[in-house]
């Protein structure tokens, strides 16, 4: 043993010297969302990038955007995605059934606009929301930021308490609609969404209006936060005509502890012509993601990565 110390010693001075014989690599992990959601495309696309650039952002999935917000203001998860009201509202103790502030929240990027889908089947005779009541309807999973958004809708409408919720995601209601389950489900999340998609393919659907009804309701005045949308025709297999509906802002969020350099560092590599072309290879909806819509829906405060790399960009004063 005594004749390997000399042997030992050069390789620790080594390892000690040049940091390059480190494998120093920083571990993030990054919250999407359910199974066959969009959240889920992005925070797998984002580790997918930054796996060679140092900065290893594991994927998680989970119930989305409020077990998001929940996750990355504890530093459970360091990145996620979270809808622009959910973040606005947990800052200021108002999300549905919970006072708790999640101030450790930071917004680093618009991501896309994310649409309310409502499916039913044709053959059902429903052409309006406020024809569910009575009626069993996917609303997405508890904790999820279709879920909370889809009480807000049906509440303003009238008619929460007044239809048969089923809290699953959206794979899991695609399933249960098909298998004559559900009369109707409840998607929020950019499109095409793959659960509809597969929805549409086994079965004659038509998406409903949600937008007129829910302006009926006084929907834009009390959550000035949504805006409205356009489906457009032939999105989904036999949905003939535009459908007009409302949508929040998806966003890329972290805590407040992350790194200003790693925030900053991953800006870089996501928004430039390699990383937003992969990002749009991975799910449509990213066509929204460029620079100009870098801080578009956010109205809470940016992380000061994200400041750095949105003023340097040309979009903060």
């Amino acid at each position: 043993m005594k004749k390997y110390l000399p042997q030992i010693a050069f390789i620790i001075f080594l390892f000690i010297s040049f940091p390059g014989c480190k494998k120093n690599v920083e571990m993030y992990r990054f919250s999407g969302g359910p199974s066959g959601g969009t959240f889920q495309y992005y925070a797998s696309a984002i580790s997918k990038i930054s796996k060679n650039n140092n900065i290893r952002v594991l994927a998680s999935s989970s119930a989305g955007s409020i077990e998001n917000i929940r996750t990355v203001n504890s530093g459970k998860s360091k990145f996620g995605v979270a809808y622009s009201g959910h973040v606005f509202a947990g800052r200021e103790g108002r999300l549905p059934l919970d006072t708790a502030k999640y101030k450790n929240v930071m917004a680093v990027s618009f991501f896309y606009g994310a649409p309310a889908q409502l499916i039913v089947k044709r053959k059902s005779g429903i052409t309006s929301p406020l024809q569910l009541e009575g009626k069993r309807v996917g609303v997405g999973n508890a904790g999820s930021g279709a879920a909370a958004n889809a009480e807000i809708y049906f509440r303003q409408l009238g008619i929460w308490d007044k239809i048969e919720k089923e809290f699953l995601g959206y794979r899991g209601a695609a399933d249960a609609f098909n298998n004559g389950q559900l009369d109707a489900f409840w998607v929020f999340a950019g499109f095409p969404n793959a659960s509809v998609l597969e929805a549409a393919l086994q079965s004659n659907v038509i998406l409903l209006d949600t937008y007129l009804p829910g302006k009926a309701a006084n929907l834009f005045e009390d959550y000035p936060y949504f805006g409205d949308l356009k489906i457009p025709a032939n999105t989904y297999s036999g949905q003939e005509q535009e459908i007009q509906t409302f949508q929040d802002a998806a966003l890329w969020v972290c805590n407040k502890d992350v790194p200003e350099d790693v925030v900053y560092r991953l800006l870089s590599i996501i928004y430039n012509e390699d990383g937003l072309k992969y990002m749009m290879e991975v799910h449509k909806s990213a066509k929204e993601m460029t620079i100009k819509n870098g801080t578009k829906g956010i109205v809470t405060p940016l992380h000061p990565g994200a400041e750095r790399f949105w003023k340097e960009k040309g979009l903060l004063n």
